[in-house]
């Protein structure tokens, strides 16, 4: 009986070559790329390509390579005006037959971060959406943008600014005008 595929862009390990170059090109459609946009809270994901090999390493255990490129459209952290971002980075993951996974809840992460467990199947799709989420800045901000000061007070206080809240700058000026005095 044979296993449903997981995914269109799955690949069977048992059936990926041990000499020639297993290659993929991953360029979803404008569906697709709705949503991802929608899992990652983009406002727009205007293009996405994922291009690479599968190849073996050893006798069990197999790498991916590969090339993300992607434009995405998030709002700016400051005036949220959109702020666009050209993404261009490699992919590199180890698919190791003999992996282990740490049994401790709180296990330190492991220097590299690249590897991981090889089951029946190695998605492009998925590391491609894996390494777009880690891409992608977390608090994207247009160039001339600028977080402004704000105030705030009861009516009729004076209201209290960063300056005044710095009590040894007034302590400094202080002492630069005794010594101005005392010359």
């Amino acid at each position: 009986m044979a296993h449903p595929t997981p995914s269109d862009t799955a690949l069977r390990v048992s059936e990926l070559s041990q000499t020639a170059e297993n290659a993929f090109a991953l360029r979803p459609d404008a569906d697709e790329l709705a949503r991802i946009a929608d899992e990652l809270e983009l406002s727009t994901l205007r293009k996405l390509s994922f291009e690479g090999r599968i190849k073996p390493m050893g006798d069990a255990d197999w790498a991916l390579e590969g090339r993300l490129g992607a434009t995405v459209v998030q709002p700016c952290v400051v005036t949220l005006d959109p702020v666009t971002t050209r993404i261009d980075t490699d992919v590199v993951r180890h698919f190791i037959r003999e992996y282990v996974e740490p049994d401790e809840p709180e296990a330190e992460m492991p220097e590299d971060d690249t590897s991981e467990a090889l089951g029946t199947w190695i998605d492009p799709a998925i590391v491609m959406r894996e390494a777009l989420a880690l891409a992608v800045p977390d608090y994207p901000r247009k160039g001339d943008a600028e977080l402004g000061q704000m105030v705030y007070t009861k009516p009729g206080a004076a209201p209290m600014t960063d300056e005044d809240a710095r009590p040894f700058a007034g302590l400094a000026a202080f002492k630069d005008k005794l010594a101005k005095d005392t010359d």
